[in-house]
């Protein structure tokens, strides 16, 4: 037997946008993460869509197409929070 949510289209959480609220010190890792890896790949002309970034360790990886999995103690740092004092 297969049961099926017969939830309406606008009450899915996935189609809501929370406000984000990022620790500064996770910012400025996303930060240099991205800053990193575009002085790698200089030919990057897409850009990312964020960063996901461990809160504790603050190791990270940029995130180009769809949502990201994460990990409990994963944070998302959307590119436009990245791109706020870049320039």
């Amino acid at each position: 037997m297969v049961y099926v949510s017969q939830q309406r289209p606008e009450n899915r959480i996935e189609d809501v946008e929370f406000p984000v609220f990022v620790d500064p010190a996770i910012i400025r890792a996303a930060r240099q993460i991205y800053r990193t890896y575009y002085e790698v790949h200089p030919e990057l002309t897409q850009p990312p869509l964020g960063v996901a970034i461990d809160r504790y360790t603050h190791r990270g990886k940029l995130i180009f197409s769809g949502r990201p999995v994460l990990l409990p103690q994963e944070c998302f740092v959307p590119f436009n929070q990245i791109e706020s004092e870049l320039y």
